[in-house]
């Protein structure tokens, strides 16, 4: 029987260094393909199923003889599985390249992929802020496959029972993140930060109770409360000064830009991205709100409200902080900031003004809904409702604003 041309290591190496390009069988199924001096490498030829395949095995120049050998037993025996070695490869390379991708790495994918569709950017600061403090820590560095419910509870029981709204929105980021890896192919089985069926038999159900409502200075002391908060002249005081005179959200004011704001016709428009309504929102400005806007410095950026050295608008807790420090003023009593025992809130203003409106004011229900930029309840009233009540609400605006400035029942 003729010998094969590269059936020793001594002739694969003489192969090799001649160069001389070609196919030389090494031994049966085995071949030596030589493409250059010194360059080369080995193949598996093999039939399955009536075709005829190729399936390299590695470089001439690092794998030897024996090696290859190695490397065609273990093809073979995948052969004789009926599995196609080339076919099992390539999942063994998916399987490598999968086992590279992190819960992190899912979550931020996701979230760029959502973010468009969501109402503002506080709601796309949510995720990301929550996501890094509770959820990274623990299980971004895993693959989505290797998160188990105990990992869930790690991260949920430490806040489950002190900060139950964060602690449940946590929870419902994991598992819609957790879906999105399992529609990628990352993960099978259950999810494992599901509620129904599945967390609920394990950790402490809410009590069912009132809705809690946030903590509103009554509507009888914001004049004198108006007077302390005044004598604060810094930025964070003249951000919770123009809040609580438009009445608005605390993102709406926080992350407001000046190409909003047209002072020639005293308006404040707001676009429907940053409304949670999904609505434009035009703001009346009355003289004492135009007079706060004018004392706020403006730099490069195009918020109001910027972080320094940052373009990004300024926390949530930029007057949550504010109202914190006016509590220490020489001026201040327990009495100025309690409500039934519990500390006024700025959200709880917008609740003062609807108080103060209702119950000082002639002002329809209507106009006060409006300025608030209350979703109508009603389908009936919506359709009959074209305008946005500008004028009336200008008026509404001014009288709160002389509230607030002289006490006087304006109306």
């Amino acid at each position: 029987m003729r010998a094969s041309p590269a059936s020793t290591e001594r002739k694969v190496r003489a192969l090799l260094k001649a160069g001389e390009c070609g196919t030389y069988l090494a031994s049966p199924c085995l071949y030596l393909c030589v493409s250059g001096r010194n360059t080369g490498s080995w193949m598996f030829r093999y039939q399955l199923r009536g075709s005829r395949r190729r399936m390299g095995l590695g470089s001439a120049t690092v794998l030897t003889l024996s090696q290859a050998k190695d490397a065609l037993i273990e093809q073979q025996n995948l052969l004789a599985q009926g599995l196609d070695p080339i076919d099992a490869r390539n999942a063994n390379n998916r399987h490598a390249v999968n086992s590279l991708v992190t819960f992190e790495a899912v979550a931020k994918e996701y979230i760029d992929a959502q973010k468009s569709g969501w109402d503002s950017s506080h709601h796309l600061r949510q995720w990301q802020n929550s996501l890094a403090t509770y959820v990274y820590p623990a299980i971004g560095s895993l693959h989505p496959s290797q998160v188990t419910t105990e990992h869930i509870l790690d991260i949920l029981t430490p806040i489950w029972n002190t900060k139950r709204e964060t602690a449940s929105r946590v929870r419902n980021r994991i598992e819609l993140v957790l879906n999105a890896a399992k529609a990628r192919k990352l993960r099978e089985g259950e999810n494992p930060a599901t509620w129904r069926g599945h967390l609920e038999l394990l950790l402490t159900k809410k009590k069912r109770r009132d809705s809690k409502h946030h903590a509103a200075l009554p509507w009888e002391r914001m004049p004198d409360f108006w007077q302390k908060l005044i004598a604060h002249s810094d930025t964070s005081g003249k951000a919770l000064q123009l809040t609580i005179m438009t009445a608005l959200r605390t993102s709406e004011v926080l992350e407001s830009q000046w190409s909003e704001i047209n002072l020639d016709t005293s308006v404040w428009t707001i676009p429907a991205h940053r409304m949670k309504a999904g609505r434009e929102h035009r703001v009346p400005l009355t003289s004492d709100m135009i007079k706060v806007i004018k004392t706020l410095p403006r730099g490069s950026s195009q918020l109001l409200f910027p972080q320094p050295k940052k373009d990004k608008p300024v926390p949530n807790a930029f007057m949550r902080k504010k109202l914190i420090d006016m509590r220490h003023d020489k001026t201040a009593t327990e009495s100025d900031w309690l409500v039934d025992g519990e500390t006024i809130t700025v959200h709880g203003f917008r609740s003062t003004f609807r108080d103060w409106a209702a119950e000082n004011t002639n002002f329809a229900n209507l106009v006060v809904e409006q300025a608030l930029a209350h979703t109508i309840s009603s389908s009936v009233e919506a359709a009959y409702r074209r305008g946005d009540l500008l004028d009336k609400r200008r008026e509404l605006m001014e009288a709160w604003c002389a509230y607030l400035g002289t006490g006087s029942q304006k109306t």
